[in-house]
């Protein structure tokens, strides 16, 4: 007997329905070809979390020029030549009630001129420890062609049959150092009070709206603290949301952390119920203020804890990552009623750069 948990209540995010409130949050595959093309795995995984039941599935993050790459085997949408690949992953999950949705980034100074082919740049020359980059501060120009590369890719996306987009601004890539006072010290129209920091923002999601039909939506993953000092705090990720709701967003997941933080969106380490849930006091805030879809995430395993976050009105959605790879059935299993709680123990091994896979669930196989 299906389960009638809040959790498969439908929900609009935008013109368009999903059928469950189970997100598969963004995850790098490390899985694409070596030149950012699709690959069969990244095609067969897509497949499987749509045959799992999940809602709305947001694929790792695609890097929208050459030097916005962050990762090895990371999938490119920088040119109209990745589109044929795209319409792949599309046609993965139809047939499945499941929308998916393509993430685009720029990594910004977190990653190495190894891998984007230059010189790291972000908006302001602040050295970047953990990849060991002083990235160049951007021009003008540079920013202008940003702003245009992040059009674009949205406008593939929409070619290659994705049901809409997210922008990645979180976790200290290209966009989020851009709204963060930490990574973003300038002076220009691009720097100073949260006004100038969105900037970018605005002008990337105002070209996007002429570019796109007005029934694809744009969600995006905002940082809710930088977990620095002098970063990005919730208060101002808050006016923020505001802001980005007022230009047509349809949704907002809150995360949060940074390399250099050493703090991330992925805690490493199992959790009692209690302590599930670690950005959905952010989340919950950032919905108390906006009239859009929020998504909650945070290590979350238990199905009680997703139930209460929905019914308390805390967030709308639950986004998961690292259980969907530990089971990519897990959401079928609770509509059966055949689980209530995530085998994953968040031992963080999953993300393995010969391409993500459980810990747990390869060694029981072999």
């Amino acid at each position: 007997m299906k389960n009638n948990s809040v959790l498969f209540s439908p929900i609009r995010i935008g013109k368009i329905t999903i059928p469950n409130r189970i997100v598969r949050s963004a995850t790098h595959e490390f899985m694409a070809e070596g030149d950012g093309c699709i690959s069969d795995r990244q095609i067969k995984l897509y497949r499987s979390l749509a045959e799992g039941e999940v809602g709305l599935i947001i694929t790792g993050h695609a890097y929208v020029s050459p030097d916005g790459k962050a990762s090895p085997y990371q999938t490119a949408v920088y040119d109209d030549r990745f589109i044929p690949g795209l319409k792949k992953i599309v046609g993965s999950v139809q047939g499945h009630p499941s929308h998916i949705f393509l993430q685009i980034s720029h990594a910004g100074r977190q990653t190495k001129e190894k891998l984007c082919g230059c010189t790291p740049m972000s908006p302001s020359p602040v050295f970047e420890p953990v990849f060991d980059v002083l990235p160049k501060e951007m021009t003008q120009g540079d920013i202008e062609r940003v702003i245009s590369d992040f059009i674009m890719a949205c406008a593939r996306a929409e070619q290659a049959g994705f049901s809409g987009v997210q922008l990645h601004i979180a976790h200290g890539y290209l966009l989020s150092s851009f709204i963060s006072p930490y990574t973003n010290r300038r002076t220009d129209e691009w720097g100073g009070n949260t006004k100038n920091r969105v900037k970018i923002l605005i002008r990337i999601i105002q070209g996007i709206r002429k570019k796109i039909s007005p029934d694809f939506p744009l969600i995006i993953k905002l940082n809710s603290t930088d977990f620095i000092p002098e970063g990005l705090n919730v208060e101002e990720s808050i006016r923020i949301a505001q802001i980005l709701e007022k230009q047509g967003v349809a949704g907002i997941e809150v995360s949060g952390g940074m390399a250099e933080a050493g703090k991330g969106s992925v805690w490493e380490g199992y959790l009692p119920e209690e302590k599930e849930g670690y950005f959905i006091h952010n989340a919950s805030r950032i919905k108390e203020a906006t009239a859009i879809p929020v998504f909650g995430l945070g290590g979350i395993r238990s199905v009680s804890v997703m139930e209460k976050i929905i019914m308390n009105r805390m967030a709308d959605l639950i986004s998961l990552s690292r259980p969907l790879i530990h089971d990519p059935h897990f959401v079928d299993k609770i509509h059966k009623g055949e689980s209530l709680k995530s085998g994953c123990i968040s031992c963080n091994k999953c993300f393995n750069p010969r391409g993500i896979k459980c810990a747990i669930t390869s060694k029981k196989k072999s």
